[in-house]
C-alpha cells in the first residue's frame, strides 16, 4: 500500500478530502519521525514501537581487497510489532 491509496482509503472512510486525509498522514508520520529523531520511543498500542537504533563506529575489512576500512556510525529505525499485531500475524492454532 503506498501512501496515496492510504489517503484515499482514509478519505473515504472519514467522508473527508483527500488533501485533509494527505494533510493528516503527514502530520502523522512527520511526528512520529521528529520524536524517534529525539531519541524517543513512538509507542503506537495495539501496533508496534519506532525507536531509534545506532550502530557504532568500527573497524572492517573490503571483502575484494582485504583493505581495512573505517566505517562510521549509522542511525536506522527499529520497528517492533506490538503484541495484538504479532498475534494477528502468527495465529496460535489450538
Amino acid at each position: 500500500m503506498t501512501k496515496s491509496e492510504l489517503t484515499l482509503k482514509l478519505a473515504e472512510k472519514f467522508n473527508i478530502q483527500p488533501k485533509q486525509a494527505r494533510l493528516i498522514i503527514d502530520v502523522m508520520f512527520d511526528n512520529i519521525v521528529n520524536r524517534v529523531l529525539m531519541n524517543e520511543k513512538v509507542i503506537l498500542r495495539g501496533f508496534g514501537t519506532f525507536s531509534l537504533k545506532v550502530s557504532r563506529d568500527r573497524m572492517t575489512r573490503n571483502p575484494h581487497t582485504g583493505e581495512k576500512i573505517f566505517v562510521t556510525s549509522k542511525k536506522s529505525l527499529s520497528f517492533k510489532a506490538g503484541r495484538a499485531l504479532h498475534e494477528r500475524l502468527n495465529p496460535v492454532v489450538k
